[in-house]
C-alpha cells in the first residue's frame, strides 16, 4: 500500500522493552504497567493514570467509575450527552451502566460536538457531557466547561484519537473529570493493544483500580473510600464494585514507556503533515476539510465531498483503492444510522444534519509520524482527477 492508514512506530527500543519483560518472567500486570501509568499521568498533568486493555475498555472504566462515584449520585436512566459521530465504544459503556444516550449533532467544520446544541439538549436527567476529540482535533473545552458548570453537570472526554493535541496550554484529554486514550496500533503511540484513563479525582481513581480488576479491593491503599475488610487474608478476595477484568499485560506497559518518550516528536511530524494537507486542500471547490481547533494532533485527514462531488463518494473510494491509498468512513458516520442503535436506550436533541452529511459524503485517510509529501501529492492528484470526471 503506497499510502496506508497507519504503520509501525517501533524501533529497537520497543523490542528491547519486550525482551526485558520476557527476561523478567512476569507477564501479567506489574511494575512496567505502573511505571507507564506514572509517566503518563505526569505527561498530561494529572495526578492519576490507569492503564487498561484497550481504548474501548478505558471508556468503560471511566464511565463505570463515574457511575459508582459516591459523590455524584448517578442512577439508571440518567442521561449523558454525546456527539452523533464517534466510535461505537464511546456509546456502549454508557448504556451498559443503565444510563441513556442523548445525541446532538456535530459542528460541520470541526467535526466535534456542536457546542451550541449542548445547552439546549440538557434536561433534568442530564448528568454529564461525554465529549469526543475527533481525529486529533480538540473540542471547544472552555465553552463546554462553562455550559457544564452552569448546568451542574460533569464533563469528560473520549480522547482516544487525539493524544498530544492541545487547546492553549491544556492537553486534550485533561479538560474534564476524566479523559480516555487508546494505544492501539493505528493511534499516536502503540502498545499493541491498550488504553489509559487520567483524572485528578482520588475517589474516581480508586473506583477504577477496583473495577479494572474484578471489583475487588486488593492492592488499594488503606485510606480508600471503598469498604476495606480489616482482615488482610479476607481482603484478598473481597468485592465491593461490579467490576470487570480490564487489565493490560506487562508487555503493553513496557512498550508504553519508550513510546511515550517519542510522543512529542510523533505529534510534531503529524502536525507538519497536517500543514501540507491544509495547504493542498485549502478552498477546494469540491472537498471540505476538518477545521483545526487549537493544535490538532492530526490522527488522520478527513474530507467531506461537496458541490458536484456530493453523493459521489464511491467513485472516489474506488480511485483511492486503485492508487493504493487506504481510506475509511469518518469513524462511524452518523452513529444513529447504525442498526445497533435499536438496542441502545437513547434520545436525540435537535436536528442531525452535519452527521448525516458525514455519513454519506465523508471519508478520511491516514497520517503518519514521519513526512509523507509524496503520499499527499498523490492524494490531491487522485481527488482532482476524480472530480474532473463529474
Amino acid at each position: 500500500m503506497f499510502y496506508p492508514l497507519a504503520n509501525t512506530t517501533w524501533d529497537a527500543a520497543e523490542y528491547a522493552a519486550l525482551q526485558d519483560v520476557i527476561s523478567s518472567d512476569r507477564f501479567t500486570m506489574g511494575p512496567h504497567v505502573r511505571a507507564f501509568e506514572e509517566a503518563f499521568a505526569a505527561k498530561f498533568g494529572k495526578k492519576y493514570a490507569v492503564m487498561t486493555s484497550s481504548g474501548s475498555t478505558a471508556n468503560l472504566l471511566g464511565i463505570a467509575a463515574t457511575f459508582y462515584h459516591p459523590d455524584f449520585g448517578f442512577q439508571a436512566g440518567d442521561e449523558v450527552i454525546v456527539p452523533a459521530v464517534s466510535w461505537s465504544t464511546t456509546y456502549f459503556p454508557i448504556t451498559q451502566t443503565g444510563m441513556k444516550l442523548r445525541f446532538v449533532d456535530i459542528d460541520p467544520n470541526t467535526l466535534n460536538i456542536d457546542v451550541d446544541q449542548v445547552a439546549a439538549a440538557i434536561t433534568p436527567r442530564t448528568k454529564m457531557v461525554f465529549a469526543v476529540n475527533l481525529l486529533g482535533n480538540p473540542v471547544e473545552a472552555d465553552r463546554l466547561r462553562a455550559i457544564c458548570k452552569d448546568a451542574g453537570i460533569l464533563l469528560a472526554e473520549d480522547n482516544c484519537e487525539s493524544m498530544g493535541a492541545k487547546l492553549g496550554s491544556e492537553m486534550a484529554g485533561a479538560f474534564g473529570l476524566f479523559g480516555t486514550f487508546s494505544t492501539f496500533f493505528s493511534h499516536h503511540i502503540c502498545t499493541m493493544e491498550g488504553g489509559v484513563v487520567i483524572t485528578d479525582d482520588r475517589k474516581l481513581y480508586d473506583n477504577m483500580l477496583s473495577l479494572r480488576a474484578h471489583g475487588w479491593v486488593r492492592d488499594l491503599p488503606e485510606d480508600t473510600h471503598l469498604p476495606m475488610d480489616p482482615d488482610p487474608f479476607v481482603r484478598q478476595f473481597r468485592f465491593v464494585l461490579p467490576g470487570y477484568n480490564l487489565r493490560p499485560i506487562e508487555m503493553e506497559g513496557a512498550l508504553g514507556i519508550p513510546q511515550l518518550a517519542k510522543l512529542d516528536g510523533f505529534v510534531a511530524a503529524r502536525r507538519e503533515n497536517g500543514k501540507l494537507f491544509q495547504k493542498l486542500f485549502k478552498d477546494h471547490a469540491h472537498v471540505s476539510i476538518q477545521q483545526e481547533t487549537g493544535e490538532s494532533s492530526w490522527f488522520g485527514f478527513a474530507m467531506v465531498l461537496q458541490g458536484k462531488m456530493a453523493g459521489h463518494r464511491a467513485p472516489l473510494v474506488d480511485a483511492f483503492k486503485a492508487a493504493e491509498i487506504e481510506c475509511r468512513p469518518i469513524v462511524t458516520g452518523n452513529f444513529l444510522r447504525n442498526p445497533v442503535i435499536e438496542k441502545l436506550d437513547h434520545s436525540v436533541s435537535g436536528d442531525i444534519i452535519a452527521a448525516d452529511k458525514i455519513d454519506v459524503d465523508g471519508l478520511f485517510v491516514g497520517n503518519h509520524h514521519h513526512p509523507i509529501p509524496q503520499q499527499l501529492d498523490r492524494l490531491i492528484e487522485v481527488v482532482n482527477a476524480t472530480c474532473a470526471k463529474f
